[in-house]
């Protein structure tokens, strides 16, 4: 009998902090050796001239969500977690949404009847909460955090979801005193309502409008205003999806004074712009309907210096995948509506980490390392898997991706996804995972060799982020 079942020979590995040659031996799904000239194995994968990466963790997608009377998100988990795989990634974590009047334990069994027996990689569940009730923020949400659900999202916006600054702050408290993580979308309701009946009222309910609905004002006020309730608990908080500079602002003001403030950020922030919701009345620009919006070339840089200095600790996807054109998508029963009820959010699981690695890696924007930290090991800490997931090391799962640089123009019909359309058609692409292992079975390699249901469940345990000093390197 070998001494591993399988060794990946010859690559260069890199971690958030180191980047080296080296083997990789794999036993029983987690990696138990790394050294040189490891020979002892039954399957020896070839890795020269190639980097080996942990494997991705989008950490912010939404699966099979409830989304409004008529309206299905495309991917389910079968074909989310086939997508992501293609991509690289081998955990994903999507949000279960507790409707308004239910118990989160019930919405949690409803959610794994839906997962258990469909997903091709390992996967966790964050809590939204939308009903902070008193027996929900005293007797439930305590009790699932202590059982491994350490990670919750709370909404300043949509007409369901937005809790009120009281509401906020209970869930805040129960946060301080369990450990928990909390995410926060950050975006003044009442704001958008007060200038979406405004520009409605002028004939102004074109795709387009979304963005002028939701300028960076918006953002910037809801960002502040959580970051003021947060330290009022004194209590951690990771905003998401943050989309430029005023919303940066104000994170890395709250860093400066000693704040426990984490942010994250996702690709359409990096590659879209406002132009893509369109320039004029045309409905093309529904594809790209998601919040925040895209902003312009500008905030574009911010975001970018923000990735390589530290301000984000986390890059997702905020995979969120309607179909564009069909009648339960982003053409609710079948017509072209306005914006206000266009179904929020674009497609991302697969091209996350190509997109990143091909403009920030490649394109020299971001190390190497940074690029593992920020998609792998950083989600890895905010929500309790690390070591586990997340970095190369003896002992950890043997979650492993393989790069391959080449060049090519990316087009929906490249992607696994069960959506009609990719924001990104058209963008071109250096590199594209080679093989992606998850917990040392080969799911892709050229062919898709996963099998639905091998994806486990794992509970979270708590955070382990430190904020990087102001203006450190990370």
């Amino acid at each position: 009998m070998a001494a591993f079942d399988t060794v990946i020979r010859n690559g260069t590995v890199a971690t958030a902090s180191d980047t080296f040659k080296a083997d990789v031996a794999i036993r029983q799904g987690r990696i138990a050796a790394i050294g040189e000239a490891i020979e002892d194995a039954d399957v020896t994968v070839d890795a020269s001239g190639l980097l080996v990466l942990p494997g991705g963790i989008d950490s912010h997608v939404h699966i099979s969500q409830p989304s409004g009377p008529g309206i299905v998100m495309a991917d389910d988990f079968e074909s989310a977690t086939r997508a992501a795989a293609f991509g690289g990634n081998t955990f994903v974590m999507p949000y279960c949404l507790q409707p308004k009047g239910q118990p989160l334990r019930a919405a949690l069994k409803d959610y794994h009847a839906l997962a258990d027996s469909a997903c091709y990689v390992d996967h966790s569940f964050h809590l939204i909460i939308a009903d902070p009730s008193d027996a929900v923020l005293g007797q439930e949400l305590p009790a699932l955090v202590a059982d491994g659900h350490s990670s919750l999202k709370i909404f300043m916006t949509y007409q369901d979801l937005a809790l009120s600054d009281y509401e906020i702050l209970g869930v805040l408290q129960v946060a301080r005193e369990t450990g928990a993580l909390v995410q926060i979308h950050a975006e003044n309701y009442d704001a958008i309502r007060f200038l979406t009946d405004r520009l409605e009222r002028a004939g102004q309910t074109a795709p387009y409008y979304h963005g002028k609905s939701r300028p960076i004002p918006v953002e910037r006020e809801a960002t502040h205003r959580a970051i003021s309730l947060a330290e009022l608990v004194d209590v951690p908080i990771l905003i998401v999806h943050v989309s430029g500079r005023e919303a940066v602002e104000q994170i890395r003001w709250a860093r400066a004074h000693g704040l426990k403030v984490f942010a994250e950020t996702c690709p359409q922030y990096l590659f879209l712009t406002a132009a893509d919701l369109g320039i004029d009345d045309s409905y093309h620009g529904a594809r790209c309907v998601c919040s925040p919006p895209p902003r312009d070339k500008a905030n574009q840089e911010v975001i970018w210096d923000g990735l390589n200095d530290g301000t984000f600790t986390v890059f997702s996807s905020d995979h969120a995948p309607f179909r564009y054109d069909a009648p339960e998508g982003k053409k609710p029963g079948g017509n072209e509506v306005a914006f206000r009820h266009i179904p929020n959010g674009i497609p991302g699981i697969e091209t996350r980490l190509p997109l990143l690695y091909s403009e920030g890696v490649l394109g020299g924007r971001i190390t190497l390392n940074r690029f593992v930290e920020l998609t792998s090991t950083g989600p890895a800490k905010a929500y309790g898997l690390h070591p586990r997931k997340g970095t190369i090391a003896v002992g950890s799962d043997a979650d492993l991706v393989i790069w391959e640089e080449r060049e090519f123009v990316l087009t929906n019909a490249d992607l696994h996804h069960d959506v009609d359309y990719t924001p990104y058609e058209g963008h071109t692409l250096r590199a594209w995972p080679g093989v992606t292992i998850t917990r040392g079975e080969v799911v892709w390699d050229g062919a898709f060799r996963g099998r639905a249901g091998r994806g486990r469940f794992l509970v979270c345990g708590a955070p382990s982020l430190v904020p990087p000093r102001p203006g450190a390197q990370p």
